[in-house]
């Protein structure tokens, strides 16, 4: 009996120095995700937005002759917008902003701001809105990338 209860406190001071050592931030720490090359996916998830929103424009000139490619283009064009928006959400709010963070509240600021434009980005082909996402993303990379 006294060797199990050793054992069994043994194995509990192993386990809890084993995850105590964990500073894990991801949810799956996995050590293959970083701000870099989050930020860099969500800036090519915005050429293709631009792309689309493009493509859209010319080839809803003639739509029943262009209905396939224009469904593709904004299948394409909503997706990628949906994939800034999980990025910001998953990624940023849920493990990198920190509240004590001293720029928190301005960097939540942003975050919602690119939440909110790439929704606007799915709803039209306004390329105002497009080089509105361009911008924030420009701003985001300055609030969120890791300095090398």
């Amino acid at each position: 009996m006294k060797s199990f209860f050793c054992t069994t406190i043994l194995a509990a001071a192993l386990l809890g120095s084993l995850t105590s050592d964990v500073s894990a931030h991801c949810q799956v720490p996995c050590g293959i995700f970083d701000n870099n090359n989050v930020i860099e996916s969500m800036h090519t998830d915005w050429v293709t937005i631009d792309k689309a929103a493009k493509q859209i424009d010319e080839l809803g000139e003639d739509p029943k002759a262009n209905a396939h490619q224009l469904i593709r283009w904004v299948s394409n064009k909503e997706s990628h917008a949906q994939d800034i928006q999980e990025k910001v959400l998953n990624y940023f709010l849920a493990q990198r902003l920190k509240t004590d963070d001293p720029e928190y509240v301005e960097k939540l600021k942003l975050c919602h701001a690119v939440i909110i434009t790439a929704m606007k980005c799915k709803q039209s082909t306004d390329g105002a809105m497009v080089k509105k996402l361009h911008d924030l993303l420009q701003d985001f990379e300055k609030a969120f990338a890791v300095k090398e």
